[in-house]
């Protein structure tokens, strides 16, 4: 079966993008072009992310449940068993990412994805403690393998021009498919039968089956053709690039938006105000829609470092103003505190929408085009190091220091922001002195526009 052309190569380092004809199969400028990612291969990777969140958001439902009931575990062990795994992943990150670089980025993900629907199979099999680990330990490595080679591909096979745009397609169709499989998730749990949510993980491995199906039939990127031999890269690998590194770790203290959203705002809802606790379902569900109707937008116009690092200082901002808003409504009262905390939850919104185009800019920039899956796995590492430590810390800190609490996160959140342009600028740097030609930074620039 033939496939679609993948798009020029990155341009010389240090000249813009040369004009040409846009990507064979590109949708043409006007309204559609709004409507659909812009590219072929961009649409096709919109619909697997589709596929694969409803085969992940089916399970992650009813996820509490099964290890409870079925696996019989307390949710102490649920806890311990997911940070030994996430453990495992941190260590084997950037070695993962190298071999998703000698694989070939493709080949890595639709491996990873074939393992990860087996290891959903097994599930129904597995019981107690040790048997647990086992399983969480093989899925994260096969998913952290399968995010670099997922990340290489998407910057290897996509025109730089398109590469953010594209990305946030992707990220709005993943929001729709976890939403479809959270709703046959709930529908399986609605059953209270031990029976039907044994078989929840079987339906997962199913959709997860056909989502590998997809991804083996994915034109070929430039380094599946020519994966990177062994021994052949010259110069440092991606954790010598410290301003990367650096960078990425920015970028994990501001991607901790995702902390206050998920864990500390809601905490404060229900502990610190009056307003009712069915309001969570109204603050994600908002959430929910601005994620897939928003984020094109929010990434458009991110296409260099410098429009990314705006990109980062508008999601600090919409982050800053939420922990304003949400502060105010320890004294507030009735309707006026509803309104304020669901405004919260919006401006924290935006802090995601923002930071992710910011993310998907930097990689797009600042990864070594030979070391693309490498690169992957160090930036796991700099936002992980940039926000592990944040559930436990802006809890305490909006929980139990009121206003000064909330203020500290904030300027947390500024400080990493304000270090960013120098660290872009010292990743840029390493790449010229280091990179490998048609270095992804080509044409890039950390002064403001």
């Amino acid at each position: 079966m033939s496939q679609p052309p993948l798009g020029p190569a990155d341009p010389t380092p240090g000249l813009p993008a040369p004009p040409g004809p846009s990507p064979a199969g590109a949708t043409p400028p006007g309204r559609w072009s709004r409507m659909l990612p812009p590219t072929p291969l961009a649409r096709r990777l919109s619909a697997q992310s589709v596929l694969f969140a409803t085969g992940e958001g089916v399970f992650l439902t009813g996820s509490a449940v099964f290890f409870t009931q079925v696996v019989g575990l307390s949710a102490t062990q649920v806890g311990l068993g997911l940070t030994i795994a996430g453990v495992v992943a941190f260590v084997l990150a950037v070695p993962l990412g190298r071999a998703a670089d000698r694989v070939g980025p493709r080949r890595t993900w639709a491996v990873t994805a074939f393992a990860g629907a087996g290891l959903y199979a097994l599930w129904p099999l597995i019981s107690g403690f040790g048997g647990f680990v086992a399983m969480v330990v093989a899925l994260e490595i096969v998913q952290t393998a399968g995010s670099a080679g997922r990340g290489a591909y998407t910057l290897d096979a996509l025109p730089r021009g398109e590469r953010v745009r594209s990305l946030a397609f992707m990220r709005a169709a993943l929001n729709i498919g976890f939403t479809v499989g959270a709703g046959l998730g709930g529908l399986a749990l609605a059953f209270e039968s031990e029976a039907v949510i044994r078989a929840v993980p079987w339906v997962t491995a199913a959709v997860l089956l056909v989502n590998a199906v997809f991804i083996a039939r994915l034109p070929d990127a430039a380094h599946d053709r020519a994966p990177v031999a062994a021994g052949s890269q010259v110069g440092p690998g991606a954790l010598r690039n410290r301003g990367f590194l650096a960078l990425t770790t920015c970028d994990g203290v501001l991607g901790t938006n995702q902390v206050l959203l998920n864990i500390v705002i809601p905490l404060w809802l229900v502990q610190e105000t009056d307003a009712p606790p069915v309001l969570l379902a109204w603050l994600f569900g908002t959430n929910t829609v601005m994620a897939v109707l928003l984020q094109v937008a929010a990434a458009r116009g991110v296409d260099s470092v410098a429009s990314s690092l705006r990109a980062a200082r508008i999601s600090a901002g919409f982050f800053v103003l939420s922990c304003l808003v949400v502060l105010v409504t320890h004294d507030t009262v009735g309707w006026v505190t509803i309104a304020l905390v669901w405004l919260g939850h919006v401006t924290v919104t935006g802090a995601e929408l923002y930071q992710s185009a910011a993310s998907w800019g930097f990689m797009s920039e600042l990864s070594d085009p030979e070391r693309r899956g490498e690169y992957q796995g160090a930036a796991q590492l700099g936002r992980t190091g940039g926000s592990v430590w944040a559930p436990a810390l802006y809890t305490f800190l909006a929980v139990d220091g009121g206003t000064g609490g909330w203020l500290l996160i904030a300027a947390i959140v500024v400080v990493a922001t304000l270090a960013m342009p120098a660290a872009a600028r010292a990743a840029e740097r390493h790449l010229a002195e280091h990179g490998s030609s048609g270095s992804g930074a080509a044409g890039s620039t950390t002064t403001s526009p």
